[in-house]
């Protein structure tokens, strides 16, 4: 009898001058503002019944500052939700100070692409688990995942299969990986591009992230067989119903008659 791999929805907080906002395909002249208030939005959440959120420093992830780090420390203090945090993390010392914060997984984006053999390093004087690798993609004219950098305006000559077989030797357990043209667009997830990534690297816990706009979108990155998917248009503008919701949130309590 074959059963229903298991899914972790993962909501997405991303701040911006102390702000939770949304950007569309990662431009940040096209920005919505949803919250002055972070904690509001992470008790919603909780409430929910998530028990891991997604943060993103887009201030860190543009130009390097840490501007929301006072944010993120107080978001770090609710011990009934583990935080992955992102965004500008580009020495051991900021690495080492989120962790000190209580924050539980360290999300590595543009320097995983541009100086893999620091990342490495890390890796390895951490426990590697405790790192997620964001790769995010654009899709090329041969079908190929390429990888960008610093906040989606660069462009690499990596590929994601190049990148996550660099790392694999070294423990990688956690990969985030968006196909930026469909983030914040809700237009549904690439769903083929996660499937690939699940069948060339099974043992690595796949986090997908763009396009997600409904339950069913849910459903079918399930059937993909990735670990988490990470939501953040979507959960904001409630498109998903609280009962659509609770399969996939791990602390969701379900109706009696369920």
């Amino acid at each position: 009898m074959s059963t229903v791999p298991t899914m972790e929805l993962i909501p997405a907080i991303d701040l911006r001058g102390g702000r939770c906002v949304r950007l569309l395909k990662g431009d940040f002249a096209a920005e919505t503002v949803y919250s002055d208030d972070p904690m509001a939005v992470l008790d919603r959440y909780r409430a929910l019944g998530a028990r891991r959120i997604h943060v993103v420093d887009l201030d860190g992830a543009r130009d390097g500052t840490q501007a929301n780090r006072s944010s993120i420390v107080e978001l770090a203090r609710v011990r009934d939700v583990r935080l992955q945090v992102g965004g500008g993390l580009r020495s051991f010392e900021r690495v080492q100070d989120l962790f000190a914060a209580g924050v539980e997984r360290a999300v590595i984006g543009s320097l995983a692409v541009t100086s893999p053999g620091a990342v490495i390093e890390w890796m390895q004087r951490i426990d590697p688990s405790r790192f997620v690798l964001a790769l995010d993609v654009r899709i090329d004219v041969r079908g190929a995942p390429m990888l960008t950098t610093h906040g989606w305006r660069e462009a690499s000559e990596v590929s994601l299969w190049s990148a996550v077989e660099q790392y694999l030797p070294h423990g990688l357990a956690h990969v985030l990986c968006t196909d930026v043209s469909r983030d914040g667009a809700l237009s549904g997830p690439n769903c083929d591009l996660y499937s690939q990534a699940v069948r060339r690297f099974p043992t690595v816990r796949w986090q997908a992230s763009g396009g997600v706009a409904s339950s069913q979108d849910l459903a079918l990155l399930r059937e993909c067989g990735v670990g988490a998917v990470i939501s953040g248009k979507a959960m904001l503008e409630n498109r998903i119903s609280r009962e659509e919701l609770q399969p996939f949130l791990p602390g969701a309590s379900f109706p009696a008659s369920m």
